[in-house]
């Protein structure tokens, strides 16, 4: 099974637990992309949701395929989330925010009663920290921050678009790539990010996901916390 395969059904399976008169959160990325995409055939055929989407790139697409868009202030609390991750570990402990969306994605997570994580099993691992940890920062304060990571043992690389400019977010941030090597205590190091003056959110999504449906050559496995 491709890379792109293992997206298409794992995207496909969690349409299945989105229900009529929904509000959904939709994440960022290429597997989410995919479920957006299947979330859209599903309006074709009836089904009725409003959405919030965790960047510009997300609600840009689902709005283009007519799924209706929310917002916050209309819909504060949202019934489900649907996102990729970068690596799951155990407990579903993730690293999240490859795509450079993991502050609008930690939001619309923390708005929902549920959040259903999709990937395929190349994203398992027995410990985190495999995939560079994103950190966003302010822009003024990434010299500050880039310091203040290189004490927790970590090496910080500036996020860069392909013409070499710093990526900016799309809250006007930069993203440090943290290398981490295996993180003994993510929920320590996550407190450690969080306590840097200048950092604005990190990728570590700790205690947040409530099912995972993981796609393997077997079909689509259910992971629970």
């Amino acid at each position: 099974m491709t890379a792109t395969e293992a997206k298409l059904l794992v995207a496909k399976r969690a349409t299945e637990f989105i229900e009529d008169g929904m509000a959904v959160g939709l994440g960022t990325g290429s597997t989410a992309t995919q479920f957006i995409q299947q979330l859209a055939l599903r309006v074709e055929q009836g089904l009725r949701i409003r959405c919030v989407g965790s960047s510009k790139a997300s609600h840009d697409l689902a709005k283009s395929l007519s799924i209706e868009m929310t917002t916050f202030r209309e819909t504060p609390v949202l019934d489900v989330a649907v996102d990729g991750a970068d690596e799951i570990g155990p407990g579903l402990a993730l690293i999240k925010g490859g795509g450079g969306a993991l502050l609008r994605e930690k939001i619309v997570i923390s708005a929902a009663r549920s959040f259903i994580v999709i990937a395929d099993s190349s994203k398992i691992v027995d410990r985190l920290g495999r995939f560079p940890l994103p950190v966003e920062v302010i822009q003024m304060a990434t010299p500050l921050v880039e310091r203040k990571v290189r004490d927790l043992g970590l090496e910080p690389t500036l996020r860069r678009d392909k013409d070499g400019s710093p990526h900016v977010t799309d809250e006007g941030n930069y993203i440090l790539d943290c290398a981490c090597g295996q993180i003994a205590d993510p929920e320590q190091l996550a407190a450690s990010i969080r306590g840097i003056v200048g950092v604005v959110e990190h990728g570590l999504f700790l205690g947040m996901a409530t099912r995972a449906l993981i796609a393997s050559d077997e079909g689509v496995i259910e992971k629970m916390p």
